[in-house]
């Protein structure tokens, strides 16, 4: 019995990431997400040991931690297409040893790990109590327009849709894969970028100079026909463009944080354990609890 098909084609990533190199790289979006991590990162106020990168696409988060001097070794982890790695990964199987970092991080690159909660269990092991995961991954709101321009597009002109953009973890469940994992203290949140294009050309050359272009497993192999790729032109304009004719692209970043468990660290109350009932800490009379039909249950 043959297993599981990945969802994500290692090959057409490494395809799509040379292409991007050769291109030159379109790095806006990784560029907000490197400032974003640091920003993060300084509101903990501490500095980190060992320091693992996992698969950020450039130098750039490297050359952002060196500079803020917020930790003492880094160690780059990633694909071969990225010059500076220190050792190249699958991310899949991770080659940390047990408790043997203080931070992981990781910029745009975990949204196409077909084991996510594989990756993440990694990754909490290898972590010393009271280390620190901080990852930046595509969310999935990104694209959300191109999405449904596809989908109307090859229903129009071919009778059926094929899987055109990735589909990308929703914050909720990161933030269960934190807890299965056994990171404590989880905490997701998402920053929602909007970029206006001229045309949807120019969003779909961004794409492949972000070496983000399609690479799912179950793609359509067949090159996108003149036909198909007009439509999705009409859609586009018609669904999405503002006043001014320019047309909108989302991407989303979901953060997501979590710490190896460290008796330091705060603890839940136990049920029944509150020293102060509800009605008091909202300063309403007993009974009277907002939301309510007036009493309490």
């Amino acid at each position: 019995m043959s297993g599981p098909v990945d969802v994500f084609d290692p090959r057409a990533l490494a395809a799509r990431r040379r292409r991007a190199l050769a291109l030159g790289p379109e790095t806006f979006l990784l560029d907000r997400a490197v400032e974003d991590l640091l920003d993060r990162l300084g509101a903990v106020k501490r500095r980190f040991g060992t320091v693992a990168d996992l698969g950020t696409p450039t130098d750039a988060l490297r050359a952002a931690l060196d500079g803020a001097g917020m930790v003492d070794r880094y160690f780059a982890f990633g694909p071969a297409e990225r010059a500076d790695v220190d050792a190249v990964v699958d991310p899949e199987i991770l080659p940390f040893a047990p408790q043997s970092l203080d931070l992981v991080v990781s910029a745009l690159a975990l949204q196409t790990v077909n084991d996510l909660p594989g990756a993440l269990a990694q990754i909490r092991r290898a972590l010393r109590p009271d280390g620190l995961l901080l990852a930046g991954f595509l969310g999935s709101g990104t694209l959300q327009e191109l999405r449904e321009a596809f989908a109307i597009a090859e229903s129009d002109t071919l009778g059926g849709i094929s899987p055109r953009v990735a589909p990308f973890a929703d914050l909720r469940d990161l933030g269960g894969l934190l807890q299965r994992a056994g990171f404590a203290l989880p905490v997701t949140d998402v920053d929602r970028v909007v970029v206006r294009y001229g045309n949807p050309l120019a969003l779909l050359n961004d794409l492949r100079r972000m070496g983000a272009a399609n690479p799912l497993t179950d793609r359509r192999r067949a090159p996108l026909l003149r036909r198909t790729l007009a439509r999705l032109f009409e859609v586009y304009a018609e669904r999405f463009s503002d006043p001014d004719g320019r047309l909108r692209a989302t991407f989303e970043i979901a953060w997501v944080s979590g710490w190896a468990p460290h008796e330091s660290q705060q603890k839940p109350l136990r049920p029944g354990s509150a020293k102060m009932r509800l009605a008091e800490a909202l300063k309403v009379p007993e009974g009277r609890l907002p939301g309510g039909d007036g009493e309490a249950q």
